[in-house]
């Protein structure tokens, strides 16, 4: 269960990145409501999270969830680049995140 809260917990981190970008710099009320609320809720999950995982593990996958999650909508909702060059590296943040949750203690 610990796993599918840090999934959430990442998924949430992508909320709260991409909302910043809606904030326009926290002078928008409704983004900046929602994007703090998000960070609040990412932060609590991993924090239950981290109950059952190590805390390097849980941690490195939150943050490559909310990475490789913000890149995907960077380039889909924003126009950011979508080189070949972008994408592996993604890739490779999807591999460790992968290995991380095979090479962790059960």
């Amino acid at each position: 269960m610990a796993w599918v809260i840090l999934t959430i917990a990442g998924l949430f981190e992508v909320g709260w990145a991409i909302g910043l970008k809606y904030t326009n710099g926290f002078t928008k009320l409704w983004p900046t409501v929602g994007t703090v609320a998000a960070m609040l809720i990412s932060l609590t999950l991993l924090g239950i999270a981290m109950k059952d995982l190590p805390v390097g593990t849980a941690y490195a996958v939150w943050t490559g969830v909310g990475a490789v999650g913000t890149v995907f909508l960077g380039i889909f909702l924003f126009g950011d680049s979508a080189a070949v060059g972008r994408l592996i590296c993604v890739g490779l943040i999807l591999a460790g995140i992968i290995g991380l949750k095979i090479l962790s203690p059960s």
